[in-house]
């Protein structure tokens, strides 16, 4: 069991490095657009600030190639001073003599949020150099950046192989809820994946055959599927090297009793008079890019008689206008049913929060990749080298 921030003792005046995943949308004039997972990680901060500790707040922001002005840490160590006032210092540096100055003086209870991590190029590369400067900002460190947990960078990954280590109050949740829906699941259990690689879902797949009672699938993925049960796709996007996976996939369904559903209607684009129109059948010059009203129902229906949701990647081409109704639909189906739901992927996540039905949804992840790594049932290199109780 990994250690958590309950179980470390004695903190008052200790500097503590919390790397936590601020990586959100900013305006032109910087700007915050979605501050939820800065909220998702204000339950720790507080804790922390609370027991004394001098708080060394890191994260990294998009993805940068050297220093980029536009993807600075500035807003957010700005958006933190008016929930702690008087409390919170920015340092324009990473690591160096400026950022250890910056430490050196804090006071307990005050936070320190050092630049953009991924403005040294060592974040990345896991530098053992890098990591040794990290360390010098801090006595011990807590990940609570659950969003980049499947990655080995320094601020994460050598980091805690550097100093005692903890896990924060986000990211015991994210394990938590991720191991109570895959290892007690409640039945019915649905199993909601779109986007559009077939490759990108095959672990995932089989790692909840054996879990799941029915599997939606939709997205550009269903078309490899559909294309293995003998279907005309059109020029609908396909995973030709991923045809005989679909095919093993559908008869391992068959012989363990798990329902596998498909899309029998679709928004399609006509390519040469750039027109979308609803078909049930697949014609050549027409590219299925989103689920038809027949299969918004077939899928809500079996949503709406769930015990258990899970859910990654959009039913469609969720980014155009045209082609996003039907994650729409599904999305408020997920929220609308009484079953215990969890929803990772940005774009699924996207499209709860663009319904206003977060509220309805138990729990909203906050990684992208790693909660799919989770829901493959793979271990997350940042929390594995965590220290344990």
């Amino acid at each position: 069991m990994k250690r958590t921030i309950r179980d470390l003792k004695n903190i008052e005046g200790k500097r503590i490095l919390l790397r936590c995943d601020f990586n959100v949308p900013l305006d032109n004039y910087g700007d915050i657009l979605d501050d939820s997972r800065i909220v998702a990680a204000l339950p720790t901060i507080s804790y922390l600030l609370e027991k004394g500790a001098k708080l060394v707040v890191c994260s990294h922001l998009g993805r940068p190639t050297g220093y980029d002005k536009y993807l600075s840490l500035f807003p957010v160590a700005v958006y933190l001073m008016k929930r702690f006032p008087n409390r919170v210092k920015f340092c324009n540096k990473v690591v160096g003599q400026e950022a250890e100055k910056a430490v050196s003086i804090l006071k307990n209870g005050e936070i320190l949020v050092l630049e953009n991590l991924r403005f040294d190029e060592g974040e990345e590369q896991n530098s053992p150099e890098f990591v040794s400067k990290l360390a010098k900002l801090a006595d011990v460190y807590v990940d609570d950046a659950f969003g980049v947990a499947h990655r080995k960078h320094a601020s994460n990954y050598g980091i805690a192989l550097k100093l005692p280590s903890a896990i924060g109050f986000l990211i015991e949740k994210e394990l938590s809820v991720f191991d109570k829906a895959f290892s007690n699941p409640a039945h019915p259990f649905v199993a909601i994946f779109g986007g559009a690689k077939v490759s990108d879902k095959l672990n995932l797949i089989d790692n909840v055959m054996d879990k799941a009672d029915s599997i939606i699938i939709g997205g550009g993925m269903a078309y490899t599927f559909l294309k293995a049960q003998g279907h005309e796709i059109g020029d609908s996007i396909l995973s030709a090297d991923q045809i005989e996976n679909a095919k093993r996939i559908l008869q391992t369904a068959k012989e363990k009793n798990v329902k596998i559903l498909l899309p029998i209607d679709h928004v399609a684009l006509i390519k040469n008079k750039d027109r979308a129109v609803c078909v049930t059948e697949l014609q050549k010059g027409m590219a299925g890019l989103d689920i038809g009203n027949k299969t918004i129902k077939m899928f809500s229906s079996e949503i709406a008689n769930s015990k258990q949701i899970i859910w990654n990647g959009p039913l469609g081409k969720y980014e155009d206008p045209r082609f996003k109704k039907g994650t729409m639909k599904i999305a408020k189906a997920v929220a609308k049913s009484e079953a215990y739901s969890v929803v990772g992927g940005g774009d699924s996540v996207s499209a709860i929060n663009s319904c206003g039905v977060a509220k309805n949804i138990n729990h909203l992840s906050t990684g992208g990749g790693a909660s799919l790594k989770l829901m493959e049932g793979k271990v997350l290199p940042a929390i594995e080298v965590i220290d344990t109780l």
